[in-house]
């Protein structure tokens, strides 16, 4: 609790509640803005400036000639008309301001309880603006990865991107839920396996991102098998334990596939065991985990089957904030009360 007033916990629960659909929707645009190869078409960064897009004809002839000058035009897209530009400006655009609003609309209500509450009970609320800030920094340090020597953005720091923003949605739904669910549970797990099956989950968002930074959805459109074999033929086993297996896209994508099924297997021992060892409390909670689970693995392979087509590549990535989410509930309850972030 953040407070003794209940009025006051449950408008900070609301707004918390508000902020984690507004940045999942954030974290759905920017999955679109890379679907659809947007993120370079705004190649400024403009803090304030940025928030009114082109608004006569000279303006956006500004927008497209900065787009002319990098790799990604000249290389790639030479050909693109205007009309064709302003799609994808449209779609850059409206991430950054998203990410503008969601500072504005932390910062705000933050403040806010702030006079209402003692500062010292929401320091955690401030490291999560914190956040937010360094990850307009990241998303920046991303887009510049770009334009100069490649037609893409950096995988890695794509991935890095990411993880920031689902760090944020998982803090936000953390202290959603430290006000909303009483944790009395005392038939629980070692807190050392839900902790390590979202440490799983978080790798595999990092892997997923590789996969979509070099378009290794793109290949290898089968499953289960690679082509016609379980590891890629146009790779060498040894590579696989290379550094630069992180920057081959069907390495990429094979450990992207065998992440999924140690995540499967692992999910499915927890599953026993809750059962096996009556773990009555948990019944619902790993009930949830496992709809997302199967959700996601089915997703991710008519993604793959598909070949990243836009909107079911974009249903993964929703489904797999649900699966974030479902793997902080499953963690919340399994810790004992003393153990959570306190106030």
């Amino acid at each position: 609790m953040y407070s003794k007033n209940l009025k006051i916990n449950n408008q900070i629960s609301i707004w918390l509640m508000c902020m984690f659909w507004i940045i999942s929707a954030m974290i759905v645009v920017g999955g679109l803005t890379r679907l659809t190869d947007s993120g370079l078409s705004i190649t400024q960064w403009q803090l304030f400036s940025g928030f009114l897009p082109p608004l006569n004809n000279s303006e956006w002839i500004m927008y497209f000639d900065l787009y002319k000058e990098i790799p990604e035009f000249k290389l790639q897209n030479f050909d693109m008309t205007m009309q064709e530009f302003k799609v994808i400006f449209w779609w850059e655009w409206a991430h950054r301001l998203m990410g503008r609003l969601i500072g504005l609309t932390f910062l705000v209500p933050l403040l806010y309880f702030t006079f209402k509450i003692n500062f010292k009970k929401l320091i955690n609320l401030y490291f999560i603006f914190l956040l937010i800030c360094f990850q307009g920094f990241i998303g920046w340090y991303m887009v510049s990865s770009g334009l100069i020597d490649r037609v893409d953005v950096s995988h890695f720091r794509l991935s890095v991107h990411l993880l920031v923003a689902f760090i944020i949605l998982s803090l936000i739904f953390w202290n959603y839920l430290k006000i909303k669910v009483r944790n009395n549970y005392q038939n629980t797990i070692n807190i050392l396996f839900p902790v390590s099956f979202l440490i799983l989950v978080f790798l595999q968002i990092s892997i997923g991102a590789f996969v979509s930074g070099m378009d290794a959805g793109k290949i290898y459109n089968s499953w289960p098998l690679m082509g016609n074999s379980i590891f890629p033929n146009d790779n060498d086993f040894g590579n696989l334990f290379k550094i630069s297996a992180f920057s081959d896209p069907s390495l990429v994508q094979f450990i992207h596939r065998k992440l999924a099924y140690l995540i499967g297997f692992f999910y499915l021992y927890l599953f026993l065991s809750v059962y096996k060892n009556k773990k009555s409390d948990l019944y619902r909670s790993i009930n949830i985990l496992g709809f997302f689970i199967i959700l996601q693995i089915v997703l991710g392979i008519l993604t793959l089957l598909h070949g990243a087509q836009i909107l079911i590549a974009s249903m993964h990535q929703i489904s797999s904030i649900f699966l974030v989410a479902s793997c902080i509930y499953f963690l919340f309850i399994n810790t004992k009360p003393n153990l959570q972030l306190s106030n």
